[in-house]
Order: C-alpha cells, then structure tokens, then sequence
C-alpha cells in the first residue's frame, strides 16, 4: 500500500504516451491524493496533491511527452481537472488524518486488552514442583486479545490445581463472567482441601454472579469447565469436569480420553440436579503429559467443513514433546487445518510430570486397579 502512489504514477506516464491526443489520460491523476491516503500521512497526501498537480500541467503542455502543445495548460478540461485534484486533495489529506486517528485508536485499545488479557489470563508459571506446564490462547478475531476462554495453574498445600473453562456468549460480558471465574478458582484454591467442595464453591460464585447481572438469562450464562488436581508423590490426576471437552492423557505411545461418562453439568447449572459433580481419579505418573483443551480446538474446521479431530491428530504424531514443543505443534497444525480461518477463540493447558518424580501407584500396571481404585483411562 505504501508503494501504491509511485506505481499509479509509473501507470499514467506509460499510458500516456501510446494513448491518443484526444484522450488524456494524465486526468486519472485527479485520484493520486485518495490513492496516497490509504497508507500516508497528511502531509505526504499534501505533497502529492501538489505533484499531481504539476504533472498534469507538464502532460498537458508538453509536445515531447504527450503531442499536445502548450496551449492546452489552460483549456478548460484540464483547468477543470486541476481544480478536482485540490478538491480530492483536500479530502485525501483529512481522510488520512482521520485514518491516523482511527489507527492509533485501535493501537491504544489492543494494549489495553492486552494489558487486561495478561490480567485475566495471566502466564502459568512454567514449573510448580515436579511439574512442567505450558499454556496458549488464539483469538479468532485478531484485534480481539481476550474472550470467554479461561485457563489457571494454582500451586497450593493440597496439590497443583488446574483449570480451564469456556464461557457461553462473546463480548464484554463473557469477559466479566472469565474474570470472575478466575477470582473465585484463586482464592477457593487455596482453601478448600477437597476438589469436589472447590467446584462447589466455584459454582456458588458463578451462581451468584449471574444473579447479581440480573436479567431473563441468568440461567444461561454459564461456564464449562474441567478442573484438575495433582498432589506431590500420589502419581494420580483427580479430574472434575463440568460439561467440558474432557482432558487427554499423553504417555509413551499412548493417547487417551480422560472420561468415564460422568461429567456434570456447566458452573452456574449445578442446582438443577441433586450430586452434580464427582472427582475421577486416574494414574499419572513420571512422563504422563495432561492437556486441557476448549472447544475451539475441536471444533476447528478445515476448508471443507470437517471438525479437527484432535485424539486422531495426536496419536499419528508418534513420541509426544515437552509441554511447550507440543503447544506450539498444536498452535501450527490448527492453523493449517482450518487455512488460517480460525472461527473460535481458542486455549489450552498442558501438565508434564517428570520422569525425576516418585512414581507411587503409576508403576502398576496399565490394566490393573490398586486397593485404592485408582485406575487406568484405558479399555
């Protein structure tokens, strides 16, 4: 766009000359200021007016160049066109001062979301323990930096708690809604020692949070969420999920659904039935990998409309890599799938155990159940 003015002008002085008398093309110059104003400064637009200007005057009067003689200067056509190139100049010149304003705008509101994204969706820390985690989020829309998509990684007394949630709806309100799920997984984090009695309280939060907005959807606005624990030196992953994707559970040639068709019913619905929530406990020893996923991931689609299916996706690449080589993997191969046509926000977590940590009961095993029934995802 910046190279637009000069090849418009390279465009005219070839025309110009192969083309008759009679029809003079050096007219289209009338436009150079608008053409100008897509990616200047006013004052660049200013002193293309004035070039404009001039090189009409040369084309019209110069033998040489256009077989007109100098008599044509000042016929009435070409008077008529200077006075259109001041007049389209003058426009040009606001409308790239306006353009200006609107652009530094733009700049002034995405450093504010950015700001308020890394507020809201903080950096998990990239270590807590015997944990390695690694976390992203992809904006569907490229000046839109936050949205309803949520993710946290907590260090407390009874274990690293993880979550991650999608709220219903877009906007400034499912921005609230993420901000205020956030606020209340922090501090529950830290107090409640059971991981049930922490989604109940997260529940509670979002149910009075949808009732203070008011309005005819309070019953509709809504979280889903998976919530995760591990405790140091347990080799287990206890897992809540409230009407989430349900998480992956990477191992060494293995990549498996950490569902067992029990999972409850969205944050802020929990009352409409009676135990909505149950922790399910699995193996998740030394090299297991955890990934937590929104819905966006999954329903990725490619140009002909097929959903991206993420279980099939990872198994067919081979030995997995460290939490970050594996989100960046995940990031590259959405963006190829769908054309760089992502149609949802998107965001994911990922926990590695490492290999230094104590197994504990993951050294059962696959197919086995110890006393404590903890068992593995697998058929």
């Amino acid at each position: 766009m910046r190279w637009l003015p000069l090849l418009y002008v390279i465009g005219v002085l070839l025309l110009e000359p192969i083309t008759p008398v009679q029809w003079p093309v050096s007219f289209v110059l009338i436009a150079l200021p608008l053409v100008t104003a897509f990616a200047h400064p006013p004052a660049v637009v200013a002193g293309a007016t004035v070039f404009g200007i001039g090189l009409e005057l040369l084309l019209a009067g110069t033998p040489c160049c256009a077989g007109r003689t100098v008599g044509y200067v000042w016929e009435r056509h070409y008077v008529a066109a200077y006075v259109c190139t001041v007049l389209v100049g003058a426009l040009g010149t606001i409308l790239a001062a306006h353009r200006i304003r609107r652009e530094r705008t733009l700049a002034d509101v995405r450093f504010v979301a950015e700001i308020a994204q890394r507020v809201l969706l903080r950096p998990v820390p990239h270590r807590i323990g015997n944990l390695l985690l690694e976390s992203f989020y992809l904006s569907a829309a490229a000046e839109a930096r936050i949205g309803g998509d949520l993710y946290e990684a907590v260090p407390t007394a009874y274990g690293v708690r993880l979550v991650i949630g999608d709220v219903r709806g877009k906007g400034l309100l499912a921005v609230e809604t993420a901000a205020a799920m956030l606020g209340a997984f922090r501090e529950a984090a830290h107090d409640e020692p059971d991981l049930n009695a922490l989604v109940e309280r997260v529940d509670i939060s979002m149910s009075r949070r949808a009732h203070q907005l008011g309005g005819s959807e309070t019953g509709e606005r809504f979280v889903t969420a998976v919530f995760a624990e591990v405790r140091d030196d347990e080799g287990v992953v206890r897992v809540v999920n409230c009407g989430h994707p349900p998480p992956l559970l990477i191992r060494p040639g293995e990549v498996s659904e950490l569902d067992r068709g029990r999972s409850g019913p969205p944050l802020n619905l929990g009352m409409l039935v009676g135990d909505p929530y149950h922790v399910d406990t699995y193996r998740f020893g030394p090299g297991d990998q955890l990934l937590l996923y929104t819905d966006g991931v999954t329903e990725t689609r490619d140009p002909h409309g097929s959903f991206y299916p993420l279980l099939q996706r990872l198994r067919s690449w081979g030995p997995m890599p460290p939490p970050e080589l594996l989100l960046d993997r995940l990031h590259q191969d959405l963006q190829t799938y769908s054309g760089d046509q992502l149609q949802d926000d998107t965001a994911a977590l990922t926990a590695f155990l490492l290999p230094s940590a104590a197994a504990g009961p993951a050294d059962t095993g696959p197919d086995e159940q110890d006393a404590e029934g903890y068992a593995d995802p697998s058929p």
